[in-house]
């Protein structure tokens, strides 16, 4: 199991969308060269003066590639601190460098915070061995050792608790996204289904009166094609939201108030809507979702239903709960398996997602019945 959890560390890739550069960025690294010059000209314990105060300026610099380049700032800076401990331990000088020098820490944090699973392991091991090298040229006594590795544990620890966060909001961002593109795609299937349906049955219809009555065919290529332009229109609304990086703008979703757009008179099969009159203010999920189920399931009886003359559209409301029920007069091929597509799918799982329940079959006597069943006050 530890080594299945060193390997796993090891292959992790770096944290995504590491910024470069900010503006606060350049800030703290003129804050710290300001710092490091002062405490170089006015400090008066300082070892190597000079050659302290250039390297705590020169390393500077290094705060700004931290996020892309962790693993490389972290070898500079430790690598050059690493060099003074051993400088001090040759020449004899206690604790050559600068306090402001604390800004290391920084780098901790982001090696952490960004770089990769074999980029945290290396820099740290860097980290400890620099750390190791300045406890020993400064005679620290153990309280010392330990507080200071403490220190540098707790920046990594605080550059992979940030890290961590990070990534768990990532994902359930990306889960989210996922969900919604599920929808929006069963969205697109209801309204292409729907329109294409009704395009292919006016063409239909268009073509079999074309040699009796002109003007009726006439009639049935302005409908298809007022059909084809609301396709286009919904489909280019939907497709915008899914392309990844497009503005997602959303349009005022169908309830149930706009079923009677759904019902005709000609061609056959004729479609009845009926609503109660004096319908509730139902929550907008359950408006739209029973919109979208009354709109598949007629799809389905418009492209299914062989010989239907009439399809029945209804809403009931009471006691909490809204039933819609789509049933068709078609006939039905007892040989012919059900064929539960990604439409009937689709409805199944809207239903569910609202904590309702749907049932869907040929009917006893003839055709095809939808029922579904909504809560309207639990999810107020």
């Amino acid at each position: 199991m530890t080594t299945n959890a060193l390997s796993s560390l090891w292959n992790e890739p770096r944290a995504p969308d590491a910024p470069a550069r900010v503006s606060r960025d350049w800030v703290l690294a003129g804050v710290v060269m300001v710092i490091a010059l002062l405490e170089g000209v006015l400090r008066d314990d300082v070892a190597w003066r000079p050659l302290a105060t250039i390297v705590a300026i020169g390393l500077a610099p290094v705060l700004l590639w931290r996020r892309t380049h962790p693993l490389a700032c972290v070898v500079v800076a430790f690598g050059t601190a690493m060099a003074l401990g051993l400088g001090s331990l040759l020449g004899g000088a206690p604790s050559v460098g600068l306090d402001t020098m604390i800004y290391v820490l920084v780098l901790v944090y982001a090696l952490a915070r960004w770089g990769s699973g074999r980029e945290v392991v290396i820099g740290l091991a860097v980290v400890a061995v620099a750390a190791g090298v300045g406890t020993v040229a400064d005679h620290a006594g153990p309280a010392d050792v330990f507080g200071g590795f403490a220190v540098l544990a707790a920046s990594a620890a605080a550059g992979a608790a940030v890290r961590y966060r990070a990534e768990s909001w990532r994902r359930a961002l990306e889960q989210s996204r996922s969900r919604e593109r599920a929808g929006l795609a069963r969205e697109l299937h209801d309204i292409v289904a729907h329109h294409v349906s009704a395009i292919a049955v006016q063409a239909q219809a268009g073509r079999a009166i074309a040699g009796q009555r002109p003007e009726a065919a006439l009639e049935a290529l302005a409908v298809i094609e007022g059909e084809a332009s609301r396709t286009l229109a919904e489909m280019r609304a939907v497709v915008r939201v899914l392309r990844e990086g497009a503005p997602a703008q959303y349009a005022a979703q169908p309830g149930v108030a706009d079923l009677v757009s759904l019902a005709r008179r000609a061609p056959a099969p004729v479609v009845d809507v009926e609503l109660p009159d004096d319908l509730d203010e139902l929550p907008p999920q359950v408006d739209a979702a029973v919109y979208r189920l009354a709109q598949e399931a007629l799809t389905n009886a418009l492209r299914h239903a062989r010989n239907a003359s009439r399809v029945e559209i209804r809403v009931v409301e009471g006691a909490g709960r809204l039933r819609l029920r789509v049933a068709d007069d078609g006939q039905i091929d007892p040989a012919r398996p059900v064929n539960r597509g990604f439409g009937l799918l689709g409805m199944t799982e809207r239903v569910q997602l609202l904590g309702g329940t749907l049932s869907a079959g040929p009917a006893p006597e003839r055709g095809w019945t939808v029922d579904a069943e909504l809560p309207t006050e639990a999810r107020r």
